[in-house]
């Protein structure tokens, strides 16, 4: 029995080699025993099983038969007739008359008579001109300051009271002035005017009428006059000679200016 075994008080006392002898061994219990436990297997994970396969049977189409060529009729065209030659009759063309020469007079111009020298006037030169000498002003002595005595104080009256006049009446009201600008554009009249230069010496007809009326026809009296006025100053026309014509046109087609219409200015 070694030492190891023995209880921790008996390594403390000391006993003779008789006692020992004499004592009885101690009981020692066995180890207790505990069968090993089988390690733990765990099944294998289930792989589902592929069904079985089966083979295809082949696929079997069914023979390609070819289709019988088309065959189409012959194309059969009419026969082409060619057309007959157009024929004109030959195009006569009248001789060709020399124009005689046209024969000009001369041409005389008058004999160039010279023009005499232009004879300038001698140039006098001026005299120099003299100024006086120039006198300084003596200095000026300064004068005392003028004291003015304040003025009394003046008491001013209380006015007696005024009536009040009554307002003038207010003045009538003037007569609007005649408009002097025409209400349309100008360039409609251009092609009247135009009949109107022509007819100086030949006199109104109808072709002025039928012109001018139509453009004239939505104005009054006044304003159809004076569109006529600023489209013959626009036409650089002499004013004096187309006016009264225009007046006479303005009448036929049913317009009446004011008597002694003049255009303004």
């Amino acid at each position: 029995m070694s030492i190891l075994s023995l209880p921790y008080s008996s390594l403390q006392t000391t006993k003779t080699p008789s006692q020992i002898a004499t004592q009885a061994p101690p009981k020692v219990k066995p180890p207790p025993h505990s069968p090993p436990k089988p390690p733990v297997v765990k099944p294998p994970p289930y792989v589902p099983k592929p069904p079985p396969s089966t083979p295809k049977p082949p696929v079997v189409h069914p023979p390609v038969i070819p289709k019988p060529p088309i065959v189409h009729p012959p194309i059969v065209y009419p026969p082409v007739i060619p057309k007959p030659p157009i024929v004109h009759p030959p195009i006569v063309y009248p001789p060709v008359i020399p124009k005689p020469p046209i024969v000009h007079p001369p041409i005389v111009y008058p004999p160039v008579i010279p023009k005499p020298p232009i004879v300038y006037p001698p140039v006098i030169p001026k005299p120099p001109i003299v100024y006086p000498p120039i006198i300084p002003k003596p200095p000026s002595t300064p004068k005392p300051p003028v004291v003015v005595p304040p003025p009394p104080p003046t008491v001013t009256p209380k006015p007696p009271p005024t009536e009040t006049p009554c307002p003038p009446p207010p003045p009538s009201p003037s007569p609007p002035k005649a408009q002097e600008t025409c209400p349309i554009d100008t360039l409609k009249l251009g092609a009247c005017v135009d009949v109107l230069g022509g007819l100086v010496h030949i006199g109104i007809g109808s072709s002025a009428k039928d012109t001018c009326c139509p453009v004239l026809q939505g104005l009054v009296d006044l304003d159809a006059a004076i569109c006529l006025c600023t489209t013959i100053k626009a036409k650089l026309l002499n004013i004096n000679i187309i006016l009264p014509i225009a007046l006479e046109v303005l009448v036929d087609c049913g317009k009446t200016p004011p008597s002694g219409f003049q255009c303004p200015a």
